[in-house]
């Protein structure tokens, strides 16, 4: 990849091949982000699209960091931000639950070649397990604890009071608690035989 800054100037500067490439490098990030709040992949690959046009058109507002080794990190969370914010205001549209649907396995590959086997089967899972909750604990469950966002924040954007943002979270804490302790004895029960 180009040096990050050079990258950034010519999406700026609106060059194809510049948004290729910043596009490829960092679609994998996008649709794991998008996948914990829009399940069916078609419809995770469309809002990862129309995700892509929001920051391709909003990164002159983009603040570079001081420190050229912060640039990324930044980057990713305001993209995270933008992302996030696309794939609500897409279930806002829909009114409904969404779509429970399934990724092809090669995506998995694509989402992060960084871990290990086992922290993808995890990983994969526990995103299953995620999927499994109503819609508003999961939401909540995402923004908070995978995306970082705080009660206040939750609230605003899901047009909710932060006291049920916050019992959202502990039911979905609870739910996800029971099935990792049944992965966990079952697991122990595979062993002892």
């Amino acid at each position: 990849m180009e040096p990050l800054y050079q990258l950034i100037k010519g999406c700026i500067e609106r060059d194809n091949k510049s948004q290729q490439v910043f596009y490829e490098h960092y679609y994998g990030f996008a649709l794991k982000t998008v996948f914990r709040y829009i399940y069916k992949y078609d419809k995770a690959t469309d809002v990862v699209n129309d995700s892509f046009v929001k920051i391709f058109n909003s990164l002159e507002k983009f603040q570079l960091a001081k420190e050229k080794s912060d640039t990324e990190k930044i980057l990713m969370g305001w993209m995270k931000r933008i992302l996030i914010n696309t794939a609500i205001d897409e279930l806002r549209k829909q009114q409904v639950a969404p779509e429970i649907g399934e990724l092809p396995e090669y995506i998995w590959e694509e989402m992060d070649r960084s871990q290990n086997a086992d922290q993808k089967l995890l990983y994969k899972e526990l995103i299953c397990e995620v999927k499994r909750l109503p819609p508003s604990y999961r939401n909540v469950f995402n923004m908070f604890v995978i995306d970082g966002f705080s009660h206040n924040e939750i609230a605003k954007t899901l047009g909710i009071s932060e006291g049920t943002s916050k019992s959202a979270l502990a039911k979905a804490k609870a739910q996800l608690k029971k099935f990792l302790e049944n992965r966990i004895s079952h697991k122990s029960y595979a062993i002892q035989k």
